[in-house]
């Protein structure tokens, strides 16, 4: 009874933690902007950046399921952002964040698909984890997987549109997304999906795997390159405002089911 206590406990700090840098996020850089110090193009790139690595508190906490609730009340505040909210801190929000593509759907769409997507990810795989831990003594805890997913939603991503918008010559033309794809932006994406996704398997699968099940350092290094390749993928053929859906989405599912169909995860 009193290891429950304590774990829940911990799991209320990590949370608490998580929330306020979540939060933190997000309204320093409307202030920044409220005050004319940064543009609105470097505050929406600063909380895509930075907001979703509180996602490295999950495998960490015995009950999942309140890194999920952090991610749901998120997805209900970029949902309920738009220039009529009566709330002045949501309408503010948006006007600090959003972009021209996403006037004409009156609220935050890329921030709440970026939300939405940790939601669907992180529950899923709290469900997983949750529903297995019924029929055996250890739950399958495999959260790096939907963290390698959202990293390069949230890192590769950024850095793929600062590169690209900065340094991109060599334009992808793809007709369907109406948005500008470069050959530098997209291999920005796929190097720093390498690196990224390479942490996320190996301090959660090997260094610090906490509740999860454990990988081979081989193993932790196929899993990256090739998750770093297809969200590549997945990203230059997105447009911009759904890619923060599709990214994450598609590369988690594609990676989980290549994981366990070539035996790179083993459960024992």
């Amino acid at each position: 009874m009193n290891c429950l206590v304590i774990n829940l406990v911990d799991d209320l700090i990590l949370t608490a933690i998580a929330l306020g840098y979540v939060f933190a996020c997000v309204l320093i850089p409307k202030y920044l902007v409220h005050k004319e110090l940064i543009s609105k193009f470097a505050a929406r790139k600063a909380v895509h950046l930075l907001a979703g690595l509180a996602i490295f508190i999950t495998p960490y906490l015995t009950i999942p399921w309140f890194a999920v609730l952090i991610a749901v009340l998120l997805t209900i505040v970029t949902l309920k952002s738009s220039k009529q909210s009566s709330n002045p801190t949501l309408r503010d929000l948006y006007n600090s964040i959003g972009e021209e593509a996403e006037e004409s759907k009156g609220y935050l769409q890329g921030p709440f698909h970026y939300c939405l997507s940790i939601t669907i990810l992180i529950a899923t795989f709290s469900a997983v984890y949750q529903i297995s831990a019924l029929y055996q003594a250890k739950g399958l805890s495999l959260f790096y997987i939907p963290i390698a997913g959202i990293l390069i939603m949230v890192i590769s991503d950024t850095m793929a549109a600062v590169v690209g918008k900065r340094w991109g010559k060599h334009e992808i033309k793809i007709p369907w997304i109406h948005s500008r794809r470069t050959f530098e932006g997209s291999l920005t994406f796929f190097l720093t999906g390498i690196l990224l996704c390479l942490f996320s398997f190996f301090v959660f699968g090997v260094l610090l795997p906490g509740y999860s099940i454990q990988l081979t350092v081989v193993n932790a290094l196929i899993l990256s390159v090739v998750t770093a390749a297809v969200g590549t993928v997945v990203e230059m053929m997105s447009p911009s405002t759904w890619d923060d859906l599709t990214v994450p989405l598609i590369t988690t599912g594609l990676i989980s089911i290549m994981a366990f169909g070539f035996g790179l995860i083993v459960i024992t």
